[in-house]
């Protein structure tokens, strides 16, 4: 029975992380493009590196962001230098870019280092921790 309900829950979680992490794209690019400008061709491994692999994408994805970003005035381009080949377009927020990131993550990322979030989080995990223990007493016990 357990197997069961965890396949289920395995199946509910990669559809909601599915949702939860197409929203999040948006916000690991402001995120590097905030530290310095960027050409697209590396951000999805930055991406995939700062979010600890929680986070894959592919450039198609980031290059539509990206103009996206820019029809809103979020980004800016040029065109720069490379060190090989051709020019290549470089992006960097603009000030509006700055405020919205600054204002998402202030209310949206800063609130889970609020303590009573914290203390829920770190239930949710022991109580996991506690189950799994449970689990594998069960499992011993069985055999």
């Amino acid at each position: 029975m357990p197997h069961k309900n965890l396949n289920e829950v395995n199946d509910l979680l990669k559809k909601w992380e599915k949702a939860y992490k197409k929203g999040l794209l948006s916000f690991w690019l402001l995120l590097l493009l905030h530290e310095k400008p960027a050409y697209p061709y590396g951000l999805a491994e930055a991406i995939r590196e700062l979010s600890q692999g929680t986070v894959s994408t592919d450039e198609q994805s980031i290059y539509r962001a990206l103009n996206r970003f820019r029809s809103m005035g979020l980004v800016k381009s040029e065109l720069m230098k490379s060190p090989i080949g051709p020019q290549r377009r470089y992006y960097c927020l603009t000030e509006k870019g700055t405020e919205l990131l600054r204002e998402f993550t202030r209310l949206n990322i800063l609130v889970f280092e609020a303590p009573s979030v914290q203390e829920r989080v770190q239930s949710v995990l022991q109580k996991e921790a506690a189950s799994f223990q449970l689990e594998v007493i069960d499992d011993v016990s069985q055999t």
